[in-house]
């Protein structure tokens, strides 16, 4: 292109040339002379103006010229100021998003459930990343701090007492005493050995052998009876009296300060046991193998249920329309706190990309990108210029 514009300057140079150097010319070459004069200097003026562009014409060192090289910083900030006003100002962010539709949009993609499984497909990526990248040892600490900590902190008493009293209330615990009560009967029926040996074994040296077993069998009968008793009749004293002992344990826990204090030993020796000191450590890296696992098959419960979810959200975004209308609310306050808060950050990035640029690099490369458009600059100021001359000269001979 800057061939052709010269092309169009060296024609007018030549035709002014031949206008100028014809003998005796007639009256019509003046007209010729002068536009090809106006299209010269037209040519060279818009030469000069795309050339000081980029660089300094002829190497001069002409004031305002290679306004791109010496001004590239402060063009970067121009820019930057003009995104941040006319396309990160809050009013055009809403409206933009507004019109667009954002939930609707997204709904109906959801809604399909091959976007809903590439979705989850992509979740599971970033769950894997996320599990790969966190050390076990640190995760571990922070199990510790944030949970075993806090149920240090917190009294096992009252809350144990108030959960044993809901339970109780409800006639829970009765399931828990016919399962002991049953227990304890069948072993009763069959370790009479056992029972019948305990008694003889604490009789007297002098007691002769019979009246020992016969002892001993009374004793069993009667322990046996005794356990029938308990697990047959619902209002046994003694079911009554395991009832009696639970509503004072579960008040003591709230109020008696030994009971809450004995419960805080207890808690204070479970959670220093060995063995729950191993389940703690452990958890995470159990945990860990699960979610990995959940992440790798297609077919785990983890994706389908959060395949399944997301179906779902993507038919109520597409037929709900509050619901829409609040999903594009947040959406909207969303966008919009980012361009109020982080606006200057934004445009930053496009003021310090453009302060890293070599300025006759950059110039080199927005010449390129424009310079075509820009060498029909000088094509067109070759033509007006003469067009323009022409009509000056005819004037001025009417005139004349």
């Amino acid at each position: 292109m800057k061939g052709v514009a010269l092309a169009f300057f060296g024609a007018a140079t030549l035709i002014f040339l031949g206008a100028v150097l014809w003998p005796d010319p007639p009256a019509w070459v003046g007209y010729v002379r002068a536009a090809a004069e106006a299209g010269m200097v037209g040519a060279l003026a818009d030469w000069f103006a795309v050339t000081a562009l980029f660089r300094r014409p002829l190497g001069l060192p002409i004031p305002h010229t290679a306004i791109i090289p010496t001004k590239k910083d402060a063009l970067g900030e121009s820019l930057g100021d003009f995104v941040g006003t006319n396309f990160l100002a809050e009013d055009v962010v809403r409206d933009r998003l507004r019109r667009v539709g954002v939930a609707g949009r997204l709904g109906g993609w959801l809604a399909q459930p091959d976007n809903a499984e590439r979705v989850t497909s992509e979740l599971s990526t970033v769950l894997r990343g996320a599990v790969a990248v966190l050390r076990d040892e640190d995760v571990q600490a922070v199990m510790e701090q944030a949970v075993v900590r806090k149920v240090v902190d917190v009294p096992w008493g009252p809350p144990l007492g108030k959960l044993l009293q809901r339970v109780m209330a409800d006639g829970t615990h009765h399931r828990l005493v016919d399962l002991i009560c049953d227990q304890a009967y069948e072993w009763v029926s069959r370790n009479q050995d056992l029972v019948e040996g305990v008694v003889s074994k604490r009789a007297p040296s002098w007691s002769p052998k019979f009246v020992d077993n016969l002892v001993a069998d009374r004793v069993y009968e009667e322990v046996l009876t005794f356990a029938w008793n308990v697990k047959t009749d619902l209002n046994h004293p003694m079911r009554l009296a395991v009832d009696k002992f639970l509503h004072e344990f579960a008040g003591q826990l709230q109020s008696d300060p030994k009971v809450m204090a004995r419960a805080e030993q207890v808690k204070h020796q479970v959670l220093d046991h060995p063995e729950v000191r191993k389940v703690i450590g452990s958890a995470w890296t159990t945990a860990k193998r699960l979610l990995l696992d959940a992440a790798e098959d297609p077919s785990s419960e983890l994706r389908t249920r959060v395949r399944t979810a997301l179906v779902s959200l993507g038919g109520k975004l597409s037929g709900d329309t509050d619901l829409r209308r609040k999903a594009d609310g947040w959406v909207e306050g969303a966008a919009a706190y980012v361009v109020l808060n982080y606006r200057a950050e934004i445009t930053t990035l496009i003021t310090d990309t453009v302060r890293r640029w070599d300025a006759e690099e950059t110039s080199k490369k927005i010449e390129l990108q424009v310079g075509r458009d820009l060498q029909f600059i000088r094509i067109n100021g070759t033509v007006v210029g003469a067009l323009a001359g022409l009509v000056i000269y005819s004037v001025a001979q009417l005139i004349s």
